[in-house]
């Protein structure tokens, strides 16, 4: 895997690198496509060209490019769910926070300032570690330890939760917190894996060195030239959206920061209607 990483932008690699990498693999197998022809037109012996030999040739290119295509669209379709997955579980766990911390207005003190105030440093984290560049491990262990002191606090919070007739909600959407955090790791640890990237790799590399293999005159390697910085943009979208922590592209945290904004709320507003 540390070979492939030579060649495949994945890591810490910037988006930038990865397009001048993609683009770069493609021109040079474009390229070694193209002297294969000069030189065998230069040492074979050229038959002259018929129009059943053009559409026998336009026909395998097509069926290429065709197979390229198709390779795209299910890598793309593949990572879109995958960033889809990411964007519905952060709405979710947004939900499952909400809904805590709208429990815990009915405790009595002092579980009730307690566990607001923590499912806030909650909510403020969450939205760190999916924002946040660089290293990311000081905020999963910030993470992992509020949700040891929410855990403590909900256990000590038991008789009050009790007494207020919410024991059963209460611990439904503390357990819920809990399950999205896990969740939402794994949705992030599990990426398109690496083996459909490289056959994707192989098929952008051979499809290039075949173009500059049968492509003749300025035009058509003008227009091949075209091709390859599209697909090159659109490999590095796939790669940019299967680095979850390290990508430019992330899912929307708009659930969990409107849900900070709700937290803002004096809680004096919760009680004036007692």
């Amino acid at each position: 895997m540390e070979e492939f990483q030579l060649f495949w932008p994945t890591g810490e690699i910037s988006v930038a690198t990865t397009v001048l990498r993609i683009l770069l693999a493609i021109v040079i197998a474009a390229l070694v496509g193209y002297g294969l022809q000069k030189v065998g037109i230069r040492y074979g012996k050229r038959a002259p060209r018929t129009e059943r030999m053009e559409s026998q040739e336009n026909f395998l290119v097509s069926g290429i490019l065709v197979l390229l295509a198709l390779m795209l669209a299910f890598t793309t379709s593949f990572v879109l769910e995958l960033y889809d997955q990411r964007r519905l579980l952060a709405v979710e766990e947004a939900n499952a926070i909400g809904s805590a911390y709208f429990q815990t207005q009915a405790l009595d003190e002092p579980h009730r300032t307690r566990l607001s105030k923590l499912l806030a440093d909650y909510t403020d984290n969450r939205i760190a570690l999916s924002t946040a560049p660089g290293d990311r491990r000081q905020l999963l262990a910030r993470n992992d330890q509020l949700l040891t002191d929410i855990s403590a606090a909900v256990l000590a919070a038991t008789q009050t939760a009790r007494d207020k007739g919410v024991s059963a909600p209460f611990y439904i959407f503390f357990a819920k917190v809990l399950d999205y955090d896990s969740e939402r790791k794994v949705a992030r640890m599990s990426p398109v894996p690496g083996g459909i990237l490289v056959t994707l790799y192989a098929f952008l590399v051979v499809t290039a060195g075949l173009l500059g293999a049968v492509l003749n005159g300025a035009r058509q390697r003008i227009i091949a030239a075209i091709l390859f910085v599209l697909l090159t943009l659109a490999v590095a979208m796939i790669v940019d959206l299967n680095r979850p922590t390290r990508g430019t592209i992330r899912e929307s945290q708009l659930g969990l920061l409107l849900l900070r904004d709700t937290m803002k709320i004096p809680r004096s507003d919760y009680d004036r209607f007692k």
